[in-house]
């Protein structure tokens, strides 16, 4: 059992950047794949990153890739999301999630959810 709680979310403008981080309870943490996603209002839960249980492996959705950049520290069980250069329509409320196994960008196949963070980018 993984719990997850987010935080790091907040109101940024357009260019600026955000650091998400997800802290993880449980010793099994360090054995999952760990998933960041998103939802806007009105849209359904859109896939961020994923990055595998040693930090070895990750993939990033094109909408992100070279903006955000995912790291995790098994020694202190969190995941981190760095956001840079945001823009408008990366605003939604996101959320960090594990699952037992490889990467993977299907939220259905994740175990554990957090309660999500709400970032706002003003334009």
């Amino acid at each position: 059992q993984v719990q997850l709680v987010e935080s790091g979310g907040g109101l940024v403008q357009a260019g600026g950047s955000l650091r998400l981080s997800c802290a993880a309870s449980g010793r099994a943490f360090r054995y999952y794949a760990m998933g960041w996603f998103r939802q806007a209002p009105g849209k359904e839960r859109e896939f961020v990153v994923s990055i595998n249980w040693n930090g070895g492996s990750t993939l990033y959705a094109d909408s992100v890739k070279g903006r955000f950049t995912v790291s995790r520290d098994n020694a202190k069980n969190t995941v981190a999301l760095q956001m840079n250069s945001l823009k408008p329509e990366d605003t939604a409320v996101y959320y960090c999630a594990a699952r037992s196994g490889d990467i993977e960008t299907n939220p259905e196949r994740y175990n554990f959810w957090g309660q999500g963070t709400q970032v706002t980018v003003s334009s």
